[in-house]
């Protein structure tokens, strides 16, 4: 027996009667198709599932999709408007801030949510914001220069 959830993602209403174990990144993949969410630890260590929660990013491998009831989740498909990227998904395309791709999304949307608290921070505020976001193919310089461009041109 499901349990009725209704919320926002990337602008849409959405409802659906979902178990009540259901994680929100289950939810986003295989109920809604928004496969951008990717799983990685299952276990809130890796930041590949990072969304932004009413503004806030959260880890959806841990939050309980009716935890998000009434909520506005984004994920990486709803920053972009049409063909055009978001200036954080163009900065880590054209500063190089991703190898094999899979921390990206994760990555992109803590470095968004950071641009909402913070205009110009250090490169050390920088690698704060993004801790608890693991990429296993960087140095994370480019990452850093990526949010940095980002950020610059988030404004």
């Amino acid at each position: 027996m499901g349990i009725p959830v209704a919320l926002t993602v990337n602008g849409q209403s959405v409802t659906a009667d979902v178990e009540p174990r259901t994680l929100l990144v289950t939810f986003l993949r295989e109920h809604l198709a928004l496969t951008g969410t990717h799983v990685g630890c299952d276990t809130a260590q890796c930041g590949a599932c990072t969304v932004l929660l009413d503004g806030r990013a959260v880890k959806a491998c841990n939050i309980l999709v009716v935890q998000a009831q009434g909520a506005k989740v984004t994920t990486i498909e709803g920053l972009s408007g049409g063909d055009a990227l978001h200036p954080m998904q163009a900065a880590f395309k054209q500063h190089h801030g991703l190898q094999c791709g899979f921390c990206t999304p994760g990555m992109v949307m803590s470095a968004v949510e950071l641009a909402g608290r913070m205009k110009d921070p250090t490169d050390e505020q920088i690698r704060e914001a993004l801790d608890g976001n693991i990429c296993r193919c960087t140095g994370y310089q480019n990452i850093v220069k990526a949010v940095k461009a980002g950020l610059a041109n988030a404004g």
